[in-house]
């Protein structure tokens, strides 16, 4: 793994170098990470002129969730004195020579980049921008390795809920259980905020839990996601509570679930993103829920929960082979409740058999 970590740092190093610049200090968590294996809060990584250093304001607790340092990578935990792990790469950096620094100006505060200025004066400040989350862009196959893994400890979490029984209980509680769950099978944490949604809640998305009780004949409707290792996944379904489903639950089921479908066979190398939005939205739009769609039916994930490539109307760009995405259809209808079904995916060409599914608990329309 230190080569791997290694490897995603010199692509970085050579592409500052193309654009003139000496060193680069990053301090987006993700992308800590991903340069590192490790983001202890607060933390910077430094590659500069005599080597690559990862700037810490604390010592390293051993947590699993915050990572582990590549071995090759020199750790500084600095004084408390000092504070500031993105200031004091910038005085590394001209300590050891380099007269240019490129930032995540996107990243930092406009406090902390003056203070940058302010403690390296003769540093000529450049805008890194976005280089490492386009590297982050597509994965490679540990990463999807840990986002299989994390979606199997998400498909054992809902798999159990499903088998208790749910009437009666608030939103609030059983989003506890799950993310206790999450974590008994091996998760670091669940990957955002646990949904549950019942009744007319259900269907809203990344709804927050309340104290509302479960009812027979309502919908349910869950989006949940592990951990693991910092890679984060996404899954959501909707059931009905304890009794056969109304006609008009099978009805927007089975729309939002052709929706669901036409966007995961839309997934392939070189499809626009908005081709594959286009095709969830138009099953949902013919058959007369234009009104009730949001903004957009999907988005990457990675060591971020959002990350590119986003799926929606006004998207730019097209979809390369190994990224992972979400395919997240939902309808809402005000004071009756709706429908969310949400799988996340690889992007896979053809010849490699097309989209891999990493959730796989059911879609059917269960009463449970």
């Amino acid at each position: 793994m230190s080569e791997l970590y290694a490897a995603r740092r010199t692509r970085l190093r050579d592409r500052c170098a193309a654009a003139g610049d000496a060193a680069a200090l990053v301090s987006r968590p993700a992308n800590v990470r991903y340069l590192t294996g490790c983001a202890p809060p607060g933390a910077a990584v430094l590659l500069g002129p005599d080597g690559d250093r990862l700037l810490c304001e604390r010592p390293l607790s051993g947590d699993p969730a915050e990572g582990t340092p590549a071995e090759d990578l020199e750790v500084t935990v600095l004084p408390t004195r000092e504070g500031d792990p993105v200031v004091a790469g910038a005085d590394l950096a001209a300590r050891a020579g380099a007269d240019s620094l490129a930032v995540e100006e996107h990243h930092l505060t406009v406090a902390r980049h003056r203070a940058l200025a302010q403690v390296a004066p003769r540093l000529r400040l450049a805008d890194l921008a976005c280089a490492v989350e386009q590297q982050r862009f597509v994965k490679d196959e540990e990463e999807i390795a840990c986002l299989r893994i994390a979606a199997e400890i998400t498909d054992q979490a809902l798999g159990e809920l499903l088998e208790s029984i749910l009437v009666g209980r608030t939103e609030r509680h059983l989003a506890l259980e799950l993310e206790r769950r999450l974590v008994d099978h091996g998760a670091d944490g669940p990957a955002f905020p646990t949904s549950v949604a019942t009744g007319s809640h259900a269907g809203r998305p990344e709804h927050p839990p309340t104290d509302r009780r479960v009812e027979e004949g309502d919908f349910l409707s869950v989006r949940l996601g592990a951990n693991y290792r910092g890679y984060r996944c996404e899954i959501g379904r909707t059931f009905v509570i304890g009794t056969t489903p109304a006609d008009w639950q099978i009805e927007l089921y089975d729309h939002v679930f052709a929706a669901q479908k036409a966007g995961r066979e839309a997934l392939a190398p070189g499809v626009e993103c908005r081709a594959v939005d286009r095709a969830a939205r138009e099953v949902l739009e013919a058959a007369g829920y234009a009104e009730h769609l949001g903004p957009r039916t999907g988005h990457g994930v990675g060591l971020e929960i959002d990350e590119d490539p986003r799926l929606s109307p006004a998207a730019m760009g097209k979809l390369d082979a190994c990224v992972p995405v979400t395919v997240e259809p939902g309808v809402h209808l005000p004071g009756r409740g709706g429908v969310r079904i949400d799988d996340t995916l690889v992007v896979r060409p053809e010849a490699d058999g097309g989209p891999e599914l990493l959730t796989i608990t059911t879609k059917e329309l269960l009463a449970l």
